[in-house]
Formats: structure tokens, sequence, C-alpha cells
């Protein structure tokens, strides 16, 4: 991981147009804070701004909006990993809904990149509305999400107004949302399908190169550790579609452990679990849950913020754990 971001700085620094605010006025979507497990985004005039979390709004503009993602809560798991995996999704909603005072600003709405549920119940789904509440919520599902019924329960929940197998885009206060489901042709890798790129292609054609683009899919489009299936295996033919685009940024979940990197004027952003950590790429003989002591299960679940180099004018992710 610590490689991962170093070349992710290492570009972002050799770009060479970061103002002393953090900002890269070329474009890239800059993370804000995370919450609880959730990365939390903030955009003023379409374009991307940040600020540290719990700091002063001191001379930046103001945001237009920001939002939050979670991903892999896995309601009705409850193997030795986490046996409370409801308890630590709700430490990390509470910190969501904690934002509003602590930044000034409410999020305007989640995005759940997946893995809402660990076998596909309905007493599963129910449990996950029941603790999402009147929240605005974006969902794409994770392969736990569609493991009993292809994906019908699902789509009969948070089907609607989609295309296809649950893909859909969206607009909102300059930003081109994207959502995609990666999850039904499992071949080892993830996999969108003939269609659903066909859909994509005709979507992108109707957005300006100028505007920002904001992609969220449940598995890694781009190749994290292909030996585990943790890429996409058309990932690329999506990504080359966004190259014209001058701010992209894809965000995912599935393999429970932030990893990040800068392709050109794309970012890449996985997100933590809200139940159970998985081991780093390569590190275990396959991956799945994680057993970790119970007083650490929190220190892997996490909580992460931004904070500023100042001596190199850049915003860097640091992991802090939720039972900080």
């Amino acid at each position: 991981m610590e490689e991962l971001l170093s070349s992710a700085e290492a570009e972002m620094s050799r770009d060479g147009d970061v103002s002393n605010d953090g900002i890269d006025r070329r474009g890239f979507l800059k993370c804000m804070a995370w919450a609880g497990t959730g990365l939390v985004w903030s955009f003023a005039g379409g374009v991307p701004t940040s600020r540290l979390f719990a700091q002063g709004r001191g001379h930046e503009k103001a945001a237009d909006f920001t939002f939050v993602q979670i991903s892999d809560s896995h309601l009705g798991f409850n193997k030795p990993a986490n046996t409370d995996v409801a308890g630590t999704l709700q430490v990390a909603l509470d910190r969501i809904d904690g934002l509003k005072g602590a930044m000034k600003m409410a999020p305007d709405f989640l995005i759940h990149t997946g893995d809402l549920t660990h076998g596909s119940k309905p007493a599963e789904f129910d449990q996950v509305a029941q603790m999402l509440g009147k929240r605005q919520v974006f969902y794409v599902p994770g392969e736990h999400d569609t493991s009993i019924d292809d994906g019908k329960a699902y789509l009969e929940r948070y089907g609607k107004g989609t295309k296809g197998s649950g893909w859909y885009s969206f607009d909102h206060k300059g930003v081109h949302f994207i959502g995609l489901n990666n999850v039904l042709q499992l071949e080892g890798m993830g996999k969108l399908g003939e269609e659903q790129l066909a859909w994509l292609r005709q979507d992108l054609a109707a957005v300006k190169s100028s505007q920002p683009v904001a992609v969220f899919a449940h598995i890694p489009l781009w190749a994290v550790y292909p030996e585990w299936g943790w890429g996409t295996a058309d990932g690329e033919q999506a990504l080359a579609m966004l190259k014209k685009f001058g701010s992209v940024t894809v965000l995912n979940g599935h393999i429970h452990q932030v990893m990040q990197k800068v392709e050109g004027n794309v970012t890449f952003h996985t997100a933590m679990s809200t139940a159970f950590p998985q081991p780093a790429p390569g590190s275990a003989p396959s991956p799945g849950p994680m057993k970790v002591p119970e007083e650490k299960l929190q220190s892997m679940l996490g909580i992460t913020n931004v904070s500023f180099a100042a001596q190199r004018g850049e915003l860097a992710v640091v992991d802090a754990p939720l039972g900080a």
C-alpha cells in the first residue's frame, strides 16, 4: 500500500499544478477525509476542492457538496472475523452523521459500493434498510448481494430506474456519476459485459470532456491482484472510454482495504470494509475474512483522515482506527 501511495504522490508532485491549499487545479478529485470507513469528497464549482477534517474553513472556496463512500457491510456475517458486523456498521454511520458538526456541511448522499449483505437473504436486506434509514444512498451490488438469485432481490429493492442488471448514471452539481455492476458475470475476475459497455459508451457520449466523472462499482476496475480475482477482466475497455475526460475518479470496494493510484487523469480508490479486514495482496494463500485479535478489529476497519504535508503542498491519506 505504501508503494501505491508513494507512486500516486510522486505523480501528483510531477504534475506541478497543485496550489498551496492542496487542490490539483488540473482536476484530480481529492479525498477530503474518511468517515467511519467512508470516504468524504468535496466539490466546488463542479471541480474538487478540499480541506482537512475539522480544519477551519479559512480562505478556501466553500464546497458545493460532499458525499461519503462506504462498502462491504456484509450484514448477516457472523464468523469469528467479526461477530457483530451491524455494530461496526453503526459506528461508521455515527461518524458520518457527525460530519455536519465537524465540517459545517452534511454530506449530500452516501455511495455504497456493494456487498451490503453476506447472503442475499431478505432479512439481511431488511436490516440494511433499517440501519441506513432515510439517508439518500446510491448502491451498486457486490457478489454477495447476487449470490442466490442472480441479483433479483437486489434489483427489486435497488434497481428501480436502472438499466440492465443495475447500472445507471446521474448528475449532481456539475459531476457525472456512473454506477456499474461488475459482479454478475464473474469469471475469476469481475466483468462488465458487452451490453453494459455499450450503454456506458452511449452514456459518456453525452457528457462534456470538461465535466468531472465519478465511477463506482464493487470490484476494482484496475488490476489490483488478478491472482485473487481483484480486478475486472474488461475494465480496460471502460477506462479507455474515460480517457477524454480531464477528471475521473473510480471508487471500488471488495478488497476491504485502502489502496489508491493515479494514472493520467484517473484516480483510483478502494474502500475499507465496515465488516472485516482481508489480507494484503499475496500475503496469504487466498483472500477472505481475516481474524485479528478482538481488541485490534476496529483498528483494521478504521477511519482515515486527510493530512496536509506542508513541505510538499499536498494532501495525503492517513488511516486512523474506528476505536481511536
